[in-house]
């Protein structure tokens, strides 16, 4: 039985693009290949080893691919495509993930060829329809296990959702699977890849098997793909690991062991990864899924750059650090827009951040238009008292601002409101929710403050300035549109706000349940009330990276028209 070596492709794929996905295809095959030759020829090997190459799941078509799915000449697109893939594979194995329609149904199908021809294909048999995931709208699940043979080895197949459950592994291994190939399109959220670690590990020591698991990369829409793909060995054991958030190729060899007819895998040109990440490589695990989910947003839609306003805050000067880090300064413009309550600290303080990052920086009073809509409307508010109106005025003068610049120059407006201010409805309808994404629209604010310090810390250690002036991180934050006015004085502290958030929104705990935990039930009935009246305002929110296990968009999807009691 020959040895071999597999190689674990991760790449960013871009939805609908079959041509460019196909060349990205080609392009990480030659590497492998490339790759693969070198190191036959720099060690000291008495038999050549074959090579196998193995890609995401839909990589030809990028995932989610959700409607496109259902356009009529998709089955002729993904056909040709597949072609394609079998005249790369004259001289290489290559595993494929493809759409594929067969007897009037649409599979989400796993492929392999090789010498020109395809030797297997599998459809995937566990399709996932909870969180961001909705495969059963569009896909029929597959009945049969898929273990192919290869150079004399049973190779098992399964795709994503298929490794989170039992079935798909005990019946590869009791069909003679000697190793299994997972190939998936799996999201991130804070404390997944630990989560992916573990599982394969149990599966690996559980049935005896190494386990290949190739991930996708890369920002779509609000989901961002963080690779870190990886093998384990038969013992559970991680011997290989890709970085996360980027595009990467690494060799695995395997060598086949008579004595216990078994397989053994080493790791080649590989990165040590770590299973369980200290807080600090927690908080940088973030931070890059952020920068990714912006980047690939900005770059995949063809934006010539980003545009924000910049008020002094901490929110609006993470989201500029990271929008720097995803395009680079010349392609970011931050306008500070004051009013007459805009504190000289926070003017001090935006011209800092701005400095420190090195980008285009205006400034552009909004007084005098404001005062041009109050002129205005003098007739329509004639004999009524001033409230949040005059404050929402503000906000939107600010939002058309930031449009006229989008419109006039190609930028991209970023929104900087976080994820605690989106669940309670802390923001301004065609204001401050004006854009077009937002990288903290799953951030919580007290990852804000953490995110910050760790962005502090970087430039640090590069000796660069402080990126977030210490007392923006410090200083009571206020939206500043009334006079001495701080965010807690009509919201719980953050630490407070953000823990009953969690409970509610991410782990439908009730309101009973939740005061139970130690909360004062004034500050949980009243977040929640908040929660459910501002679902109409997170309806018309741009969308925004997800970092949680079930942010706003398609995790959580509520009426917004409902008579449901909050109670339970």
């Amino acid at each position: 039985m020959q040895q071999f070596s597999i190689a674990l492709a991760q790449v960013n794929f871009k939805v609908g693009d079959i041509d460019g996905n196909l060349q990205l295809i080609a392009t990480a095959v030659a590497d492998a290949k490339a790759q693969h030759d070198k190191t036959q020829h720099e060690g000291d090997i008495s038999e050549e080893r074959a090579l196998m190459v193995v890609f995401s799941e839909l990589a030809l078509i990028g995932y989610p691919p959700e409607d496109l799915l259902l356009r009529p000449s998709l089955q002729h697109r993904i056909e040709s495509a597949v072609q394609q893939v079998a005249n790369l594979s004259a001289d290489v194995a290559i595993v494929v993930g493809y759409p594929w329609q067969q007897d009037g149904q649409l599979f989400n199908m796993a492929g392999v060829w090789s010498k020109g021809k395809q030797i297997a294909q599998y459809a995937k048999r566990c399709l996932p329809n909870y969180q961001v995931f909705d495969e059963q709208r569009y896909f029929t699940a597959g009945k049969n296990v898929c273990v192919f043979d290869w150079l004399g080895h049973k190779v098992g197949l399964t795709v994503c959702e298929d490794i989170w459950h039992e079935h798909p592994i005990a019946e590869s291994k009791a069909a003679g699977a000697e190793l299994i190939i997972n190939i998936n399109a799996s999201p991130f959220h804070a404390g997944k890849l630990q989560q992916r670690h573990e599982l394969l590990a149990n599966h690996a020591k559980r049935h005896q098997l190494p386990i290949v698991y190739v991930n996708q990369v890369g920002g779509q829409d609000e989901l961002v793909f963080d690779g870190a793909s990886f093998v384990t060995d038969r013992e559970g054991q991680l011997v290989a690991s890709l970085p996360e958030h980027e595009s990467s190729l690494a060799l695995v060899d395997f060598d086949y062991l008579p004595q216990n007819q078994r397989l053994t895998c080493v790791p080649a040109n590989v990165s040590a990864g770590s299973a369980v990440p200290l807080p600090k490589a927690a908080l940088a695990s973030i931070y890059d899924t952020l920068v990714l989910g912006v980047r690939d947003y900005i770059e995949k839609n063809g934006f010539k750059g980003i545009v924000l306003g910049l008020s002094g805050g901490i929110d609006s000067a993470l989201t500029l650090a990271i929008a720097v880090d995803a395009i680079g300064k010349d392609r970011v413009e931050a306008v500070m827009m004051p009013f007459k309550y805009t504190s000289s600290m926070s003017m001090e303080d935006a011209k800092l951040e701005a400095d420190a990052l090195g980008i285009s920086y205006k400034v552009l009073p909004i007084e005098p238009m404001y005062d041009a809509f109050m002129l205005a409307l003098e007739d329509e508010f004639a004999g009524l008292p001033r409230d949040t109106t005059e404050e929402n005025l503000q906000a939107r003068c600010r939002g058309v601002m930031l449009m006229a610049i989008s419109n006039k120059k190609g930028y991209m407006v970023m929104t900087t409101g976080n994820k605690s201010e989106m669940a309670v409805g802390y923001a301004t309808l065609y204001g401050d929710m004006v854009g077009g994404y937002s990288a903290l629209k799953d951030v919580y604010k007290t990852i804000v403050f953490q995110l910050s310090r760790y962005r502090n810390a970087l430039a640090a250690e590069q000796h660069e300035a402080e990126i977030i002036p210490d007392r923006v991180i410090t200083r009571p934050p206020s939206a500043e549109l009334a006079p001495d006015q701080v965010d807690e004085d009509s919201l719980p502290p953050y630490d407070i706000l953000d823990q009953i958030l969690e409970y509610y929104v991410e782990e439908d705990v009730s309101v009973e349940g939740i005061i139970a935990k130690g909360f004062a039930r004034e500050d949980v009935t009243r977040v929640v009330r908040l929660v459910d009246l501002s679902e109409y305002k997170r309806r018309q929110s741009p969308i925004g990276v997800r970092i949680t296990s079930r942010g706003f968009g398609r995790d959580r999807r509520y009426p917004i028209t409902n008579g449901w009691k909050a109670g339970s």
